[in-house]
């Protein structure tokens, strides 16, 4: 077997995580991409999971490579070296999860696909992420999370009234679309392999994912209760009480005031009597409302706005960004963020396994993890 590869960006004083976790002894070899597959590998490995995570050798990594390596084990393997294909289904004979980030036929070509590893380990949950799917016109084509919230319609209705759609970073595609439905399949197929000894392909496609996350959407067009455009609908800022707002200094309020009681709480904090405004429930008066809320909101601070509305339940936050959402007081009690620099804590959360947050791996955890597959101790 190769060198182990030492993680990017490994620090000193990364300490050794424990093995706990609710995935304690799942064992998964990732091959290494980007985006949403090691995205799932780390949110395994945060939950107790041993990931050994295959590169090439000497391959220079993207902008994008690296960023998300936290708990994986690095191992390069030249898989066009039939030595190395041999000692990868070798690994992939003592694993429980397969992750395949690449084009579909990809490790095919490599006698690395289903059929070769569900061979060698019939209980082994294959799982493949990629963008289009494994067939279908455009399932051999290059895209990203911007192109496959545009197929599935996420990205259309992403946009206020005439106005251009706007891409929620690649939080739809590759995190929610992409990598949570990887990471559902995953642990559907193993609560699958262990009942019933037999693994199986996991296709998950970000098109897929982030057309599933449109449910509700679609069932209220059927029903009729999304009846127009993007940006004129209860949802998608057409209505003037779940919308965000600029402020005195610049920046913006999010407010959610849907459920009546919610909205009248709002009307207080803007210090509006209701007698004195249109009916909300009538979309025609909503122009209306969106004027008066804009100057009104104007009047004040962003967090003036946010004491002025704090303890009540008219649904106003304030709208923070990426440096300061860690030190909120609500996340920062709860420990949502954790680490310095500060990252997304393990979620969900578990009342007897918590996850924690894993480290960089180094080389000696590499080969201890190796050690632990093949002499059969973990």
């Amino acid at each position: 077997m190769e060198a182990p590869r030492r993680g990017a960006g490994n620090r000193a004083s990364d300490p050794p995580a424990p093995r706990v976790g609710i995935l304690a002894g799942v064992k998964v070899v990732e091959f290494a991409g980007i985006g949403p597959a090691p995205f799932a590998a780390g949110v395994l490995a945060a939950h107790g999971a041993d990931v050994l995570t295959v590169h090439r050798p000497g391959a220079l990594p993207s902008v994008l490579e690296g960023v998300l390596d936290r708990g994986r084990h690095p191992l390069d393997l030249d898989l066009k070296d039939p030595a190395a294909r041999a000692r990868a289904l070798d690994l992939l004979a003592r694993a429980d999860v397969l992750i395949d980030p690449y084009r579909p036929g990809s490790l095919e070509r490599l006698g690395l696909g289903p059929a070769e590893a569900l061979a060698a380990n019939p209980r082994l949950v294959y799982a493949r992420m990629t963008g289009w799917g494994q067939e279908g016109p455009l399932a051999g084509t290059a895209g990203h999370d911007i192109t496959y919230t545009a197929i599935s319609g996420a990205l259309g209705a992403s946009a206020r009234y005439r106005e251009r759609p706007v891409p929620p970073v690649n939080f739809v595609g590759d995190f929610g679309g992409g990598g949570m439905l990887l990471l559902f399949g995953i642990v559907c197929a193993l609560r699958d392999a262990e009942r019933g000894g037999r693994g199986q392909v996991v296709d998950a496609a970000m098109l897929d994912g982030s057309a599933l996350l449109t449910t509700m959407v679609h069932d209220l067009r059927a029903s009729g209760s999304w009846p127009g455009p993007a940006g004129t609908n209860l949802l998608d800022t057409g209505a003037p009480f779940y919308d965000t707002y600029r402020t005195a200094d610049g920046r913006f309020v999010a407010v959610g005031a849907l459920e009546p009681a919610f909205y009248d709480a709002l009307l207080a904090g803007l210090g509006l009597a209701a007698d004195g405004l249109p009916d909300r429930d009538d979309p025609a008066n909503w122009p209306t409302l969106r004027e008066r809320f804009t100057r009104v909101f104007a009047t004040r601070t962003r967090d003036d706005w946010a004491a002025r509305f704090a303890g009540t339940d008219a649904c106003v936050a304030p709208v923070l960004d990426l440096d300061e959402a860690p030190v909120h007081p609500h996340t920062a009690a709860r420990g949502t963020f954790a680490g310095d620099p500060p990252r997304p804590a393990p979620a969900p959360r578990f009342s007897r396994t918590p996850g924690t947050p894993p480290p960089v791996r180094t080389e000696a955890d590499t080969a201890e993890l190796l050690k632990r597959w093949f002499d059969g101790s973990g």
